[in-house]
C-alpha cells in the first residue's frame, strides 16, 4: 500500500497523520519482509522440537575450531546437539578437534559463578575427505569453515545429502557459484545460515523493527565500517611447524580432496598460502570477503526486504602492505532499486572507523559497535511528529556467535528462515562480488537479477571473475608481492 499523495484530513494533526500513514506503510512493508526466525509453516525437512541434531564440522582450523567446535561444545546441552564428526585436509587439525570433543572440559560459567562440565563424545570420527563425512546418514547438519573456494561445493554436496548447512562468510568466492548455491537451497529447501554473527546482535534486530514501523520513512543511506590496524600486516598468521606436505593434503588429485581445487592454478605447497590465504587471489577477496560482510549482513537485514543492488562501485588501494594481492584500504558504495544506498569502508592499515547509521527521510538510527545500543533521532522537519528513542542493554551483544548458532538450529527445527539465510546472503554476496569486479575492472558494475548479468555504465556486459581467469594471474592486479612479516 502506498502513502503517496495522501494529506491530513481537516482537524487532523500532522503528527497523527504521519504516525497513521507510517503504520499503514509499515504494515504493507511487513508483508514483504522475510520472517527471520519467525513463525512459518515447517518444511518437510524439519526435525522435531525435541530431536537431537547431529553435526559434522568441515574445516576445523582457526575459525572452524575456535568459533564453531569450541563454542558449539559449550552450548551443546542447551542446543540439544551432538558433535559426531570433524574433517580437515590437515591430519593435525583433525586430531586436535577430535581430542577436544572427545574429552570432558571444565569451563567457568559466563556469569562467573561456578563452573560447568562440557561432556565428552568419545565416538567423534575424524576425516580428511569431506565426502566421507557428508555420506553419513546419521549426520543431520554440517558446519563449513573452510577456505572460501570450497564453500560452494561442500554446501551443495551437503544439501544434496539432506543436510542443513552453516557456512562461514563470504558465502562463496565468486558470484556465479553463489547463484549455484542459491539455486540448490531453493531446490533442496535446506536451512542455510551464513556466519556473519553480528547479524544476530540485538541492536540490528531492533533497527529492523523501527524501519518496518515506518520510523525512518523512505530510506536514504546506510553506512558502516570495519577497521583494523596491524603493524605486522593483517592476516600474517604464524606459520606452524606441523604444517608440512606430509600433514596436509594440498592438491586435489588422484581421487583425493586437497586444499587447492582441481580447477585452480596448481602451485607447490606453500605454508604462507595455507595460513595467510586471505592475502592472495584467488583464495579470497581480502577485506571484501573477510571484514566487509560483517557490516553488509546486519545493515541489509535492518533495511527490511533484502534487495539485489542495481549498481556498485568500489575503490581499493594497496600502499602500506606490499605482501598481498588484495587491497589494504577499501570503500564500497551500493545503490538499490528502492532508491536507498549503502556505504561500507574497511581497512587493514587504520583502526578508527565511524558509527553505523541508517538514515531515512524522517529520522536516523545510530547503532553501537558493541551490538547492545541503539538511538533513534528524528530529523528536524519531523521533530514534532516523532519522539527520540534510546534502547540499551539489547541482547545478544558482543560475541553473538552462540546466538547465531542457536538461531540456525532453531530454524532447522521450526522451518523458519535464519537471520542470515539464503535470500539475504545471496544479495549480500552480489554486493561483495560486484564490488570486487568494480575494483579490479576499474568500472561501475551494474546488475540485472533477472538475467544475472553484470554490465558497465554503457551497457556492455562484464565477464564475471572466476577460477579460470584467476589461474592466468601471477600476483593479482597489483603487481609483484613483496613479503613482510615473519
Amino acid at each position: 500500500m502506498s502513502t503517496k499523495n495522501q494529506s491530513p484530513k481537516a482537524g487532523e494533526t500532522r503528527r497523527k497523520f504521519i504516525q497513521k500513514t507510517g503504520t499503514v506503510a509499515a504494515a504493507a512493508a511487513a508483508l514483504k519482509i522475510p520472517v527471520y526466525a519467525g513463525n512459518k509453516a515447517p518444511s518437510a525437512n524439519v526435525k522435531g522440537a525435541n530431536d537431537r541434531i547431529a553435526i559434522g564440522f568441515v574445516g576445523v582450523g582457526g575459525r572452524g575450531f575456535s568459533a564453531h567446535v569450541r563454542q558449539m561444545k559449550e552450548f551443546q546441552k542447551e542446543n540439544n546437539i551432538s558433535m559426531d564428526a570433524v574433517c580437515d585436509v590437515s591430519s593435525h587439525r583433525v586430531a586436535h578437534a577430535q581430542k577436544y570433543i572427545a574429552r570432558d572440559i571444565k569451563m567457568q560459567n559466563q556469569n562467573g559463578q561456578g563452573t560447568k562440565i562440557l561432556k565428552a563424545n568419545p565416538k567423534v570420527q575424524g576425516y580428511t575427505d569431506y565426502r566421507k563425512l557428508i555420506e553419513r546418514k546419521d549426520i543431520d547438519a554440517v558446519v563449513c569453515a573452510t577456505v572460501d573456494h570450497w564453500h560452494k561445493r561442500i554446501c551443495i554436496d551437503a544439501m544434496d545429502s539432506d543436510k542443513d548447512v552453516y557456512v562461514e562468510k563470504p558465502m562463496t568466492r565468486y558470484l556465479g557459484e553463489a547463484f549455484e548455491l542459491y539455486d540448490a537451497v531453493k531446490r533442496t529447501k535446506r536451512k542455510v545460515q551464513v556466519g556473519s554473527q553480528i547479524t544476530s546482535c540485538g541492536n540490528f534486530a531492533k533497527a529492523a523493527e523501527l524501519v518496518a514501523q515506518g520510523k525512518l520513512g523512505p530510506l536514504v543511506l546506510a553506512q558502516g565500517s570495519y577497521m583494523r590496524n596491524n603493524p605486522k600486516g593483517e592476516w600474517n598468521y604464524r606459520l606452524q611447524p606441523w604444517a608440512t606436505k606430509g600433514d596436509i593434503q594440498w592438491a586435489t588429485q588422484g581421487g583425493k580432496i586437497g586444499w587447492l581445487r582441481e580447477d585452480m592454478k596448481q602451485i607447490d605447497f606453500d605454508p604462507k598460502h595455507y595460513f595467510r590465504w586471505r592475502k592472495y587471489l584467488p583464495y579470497c577477496a581480502g577485506l571484501l570477503g573477510d571484514l566487509i560482510p560483517h557490516r553488509l549482513f546486519p545493515l541489509m537485514r535492518a533495511l527490511g526486504k533484502p534487495e539485489f543492488p542495481s549498481r556498485v562501485v568500489c575503490l581499493g588501494s594497496r600502499h602500506v602492505t606490499p605482501d598481498r594481492d588484495v587491497s589494504d584500504n577499501t570503500q564500497v558504495m551500493a545503490e538499490f532499486p528502492s532508491g536507498g544506498a549503502l556505504i561500507v569502508t574497511s581497512s587493514s592499515i587504520h583502526g578508527e572507523g565511524f558509527n553505523e547509521l541508517i538514515r531515512g527521510h524522517y529520522g536516523t538510527i545510530a547503532l553501537s559497535s558493541t551490538g547492545d545500543m541503539l538511538e533513534y533521532k528524528p530529523e528536524k522537519p519531523f521533530a514534532e511528529e516523532f519522539d527520540p528513542e534510546t534502547y540499551t542493554k539489547l541482547t545478544p551483544s558482543g560475541n553473538a556467535t552462540p546466538q547465531h548458532h542457536k538461531n540456525w538450529l532453531d530454524c532447522i527445527r521450526s522451518g523458519a528462515e535464519p537471520v542470515a539465510g539464503i535470500d539475504l546472503a545471496m544479495r549480500v554476496q552480489a554486493v561483495i562480488s560486484l564490488a570486487e569486479i568494480s575494483e579490479r575492472r576499474g568500472t561501475m558494475a551494474h546488475f540485472d537479477p533477472k538475467t544475472r548479468k553484470v554490465t558497465d555504465g554503457a551497457g556492455k556486459e562484464i565477464k564475471p571473475l572466476d577460477y579460470a581467469e584467476e589461474a592466468k594471474l601471477d600476483h593479482g592486479p597489483y603487481g609483484p608481492i613483496k613479503e613482510i612479516g615473519g
